[in-house]
């Protein structure tokens, strides 16, 4: 994609949505960490469903730990993986308070050493907690990199880097929310409505899909 229409993308995008925030419900970085870690192969509608209650009492490394990973598991039991979760969730808990005193890294290479908490996790915390230009590479702005041609790349880390150096300021913080957004809810993996899409003339991917055909309707 030319840099024209790279800044013309992002402009659309941020026209439509000026503050794009993340979907999953938080209330301090810690908070966000569990969050994004439980969100991993689940949706992020079903991690708030079992964590609004969660993070209304438990919001700290240390009250975590008190809950124990049995009570941990019982709050979110309705969550795909939920025993590895719980165990991972426990265990960087038990990190940041021994080696952060209780407080969140700001630092990726830090974030990366919590268990459970890899480089798209640690992405997302910078991110939405520390307001680090960051592009947290999910399954959505994998396609949406890909399918447009904004930032291909055969591996997350690719699309990353690529996106890394093609999205302009004053673009950049609010990036990766655009990107997953879109995929999310416009360029769908399965049948992308590019009928209703803002950057569709932009957007390299050849065989655009029609609108649906009216219920009822009769072929001409």
């Amino acid at each position: 994609m030319k840099k024209a229409d790279v800044v013309e993308f992002y402009a659309r995008l941020a026209e439509a949505n000026p503050h794009p925030e993340t979907e999953l419900e938080f209330v301090n970085p810690y908070t966000l960490v569990v969050a994004v870690a439980l969100s991993a192969q689940a949706t992020d509608a079903g991690v708030n469903r079992a964590t609004r209650g969660l993070f209304s009492t438990v919001d700290t490394p240390a009250k975590m730990l008190e809950l124990g990973e049995a009570g941990l598991k019982e709050q979110i039991k309705t969550i795909g993986l939920f025993n590895t979760k719980a165990k991972n969730v426990i265990a960087l808990s038990r990190m940041l308070v021994d080696e952060f005193g209780g407080q969140v890294p700001e630092d990726r290479d830090a974030l990366e050493r919590l268990p459970g908490v890899g480089r798209k996790t640690a992405n997302v915390v910078m991110n939405v907690a520390f307001g680090a230009e960051t592009f947290a590479v999910d399954t959505h702005i994998f396609r949406v990199g890909n399918r447009t041609g904004l930032a291909r790349g055969k591996t997350p880390l690719a699309v990353e880097l690529k996106l890394d150096k093609a999205t302009p300021q004053p673009f950049r913080l609010h990036a990766h929310h655009w990107l997953i957004l879109h995929g999310r809810y416009v360029c769908k993996a399965r049948r992308p409505e590019c009928w209703r899409c803002i950057v569709a003339d932009l957007c390299a991917y050849k065989p655009k899909t029609p609108p649906p055909k009216a219920a009822g309707a009769t072929p001409a």
